[in-house]
């Protein structure tokens, strides 16, 4: 592991940190807050949207100095592989910024495109390896792509979090332009293995089970909401299944930083609390 910068902010440390990952094969970047004190601290995991880096969140959310009052750690990766010998694709929903969280197995993806196994497998064990984290105490939030992300991951891995929350997610990746672009390419044409990647199905397959609560911000002048995002399929698969949800809805937010910023704050507070 290697701390390309390091920062004093709000009485705790913020590292940018680039390391080898066996998953993707490639050299990854991440950024890592942590609070002051000994710990070990409770985890937020926030995974960032199409064409982010892990630079997004880290620069523009405004988390950190609430994350210090609640003694929070983040951890912040990127989005996907990187590199020259790395595929990529000309649309900025594909390929290098685009990884959507899955583990391809379509070529030229698979060789590197393993999202899922970097954030469940190398970026977990990166933290508990170099950082002073409760590992029995993560949670997983995110953005858009990362939203979707945050969802799944969750349901898919209840061992590794306890919490999750989402800002303005792709709820069913099956059921916009974005998510059947994304997994048709990396995992092919069979949806049926694309149903372990939409949260609206694992919602209704009752996968969100060992979870009291999902918290799910989203803006109303948001310009993907009626297209791409759809979190009332969330809503509608929750309620066949029982799960408790809470979709705020919001008046005149879109799908920037400046939406994340206004209401970060509330999803640091309800991981906390469920953290404790």
């Amino acid at each position: 592991m290697e701390v390309t910068a390091h920062h004093r902010l709000f009485g705790g440390d913020l590292k940018f940190v680039r390391h080898d990952a066996a998953t993707t094969g490639t050299s990854m970047a991440l950024s890592v807050f942590t609070p002051q004190g000994e710990g070990p601290h409770p985890v937020l995991v926030w995974l960032s949207g199409l064409t982010c880096t892990a630079n997004n969140f880290t620069e523009k959310a405004g988390a950190y100095k609430r994350a210090a009052e609640l003694g929070l750690m983040i951890v912040a990766p990127d989005t996907s592989p990187r590199g020259d010998g790395v595929a990529n694709d000309e649309g900025y929903d594909l390929g290098q910024g685009a990884g959507f969280y899955v583990d391809a197995t379509e070529a030229p993806w698979a060789a590197h495109f393993q999202m899922e196994s970097y954030v469940t497998k190398d970026v977990l064990s990166l933290i508990a390896e170099h950082f002073p984290a409760d590992m029995t105490r993560v949670g997983i939030s995110g953005h858009s792509m990362g939203g979707h992300g945050a969802l799944t991951l969750a349901m898919n891995h209840p061992h590794h979090f306890k919490s999750v929350s989402a800002f303005a997610p792709i709820a069913s990746p099956l059921n916009c332009p974005w998510g059947q672009k994304a997994l048709s390419a990396y995992l092919g044409d069979d949806r049926t293995a694309w149903q372990r990647h939409d949260a609206a199905a694992l919602i209704g397959q009752g996968r969100a089970s060992s979870f009291d609560d999902i918290l799910i911000d989203q803006g109303l002048g948001d310009q993907f909401l009626e297209t791409q995002l759809k979190p009332h399929l969330l809503e509608q698969a929750a309620s066949g299944a029982g799960q408790k949800i809470t979709v705020r809805r919001h008046a005149g937010y879109d799908h920037s930083y400046y939406f994340i910023a206004s209401f970060i704050d509330d999803h640091l507070m309800f991981h906390a609390e469920r953290l404790k």
